[in-house]
């Protein structure tokens, strides 16, 4: 298992659950409910994108090029910066964007379950 298939395999079935979850939003909270989660979708992807980034530059480089604290505190500032802006605006829903989000710990599990799998068969 390599970083990219992880990252790929994460992103593609965190898109899927959030474009299902997007138009059961949309049906149940109007337009606010369908941006909310896919907003949070949106932020989840990249934050865990650039996560895997870092993570993959630590574990290659023994000296890691930036103070990694502080990088991810940046990154926790801007998703909730992100989500505080598209709140206060009433553009998305609180809850809807928190069911964005929550798709990717849900995509996390089962590409790790289904690579468990493969390398076991292997």
């Amino acid at each position: 298992m390599t970083v990219s298939e992880l990252t790929a395999g994460v992103t593609q079935r965190t898109a899927v659950a959030v474009l299902a979850g997007a138009l059961a939003g949309g049906w149940l909270g109007g337009a606010p409910g369908a941006l909310g989660v896919l907003a949070g979708g949106a932020l989840a992807i990249v934050s865990f994108r650039l996560l895997a980034s870092r993570a993959a530059a630590a574990t290659s480089n023994p000296a890691p090029a930036a103070p990694w604290v502080l990088l991810a505190g940046v990154r926790f500032a801007a998703v909730s910066g992100a989500a505080a802006a598209l709140f206060v605006a009433g553009w998305a829903h609180p809850v809807a964007w928190l069911a964005g989000y929550s798709a990717l710990p849900l995509a996390v599990v089962l590409q790790g379950l289904r690579l468990a799998r493969a390398e076991r068969r292997a």
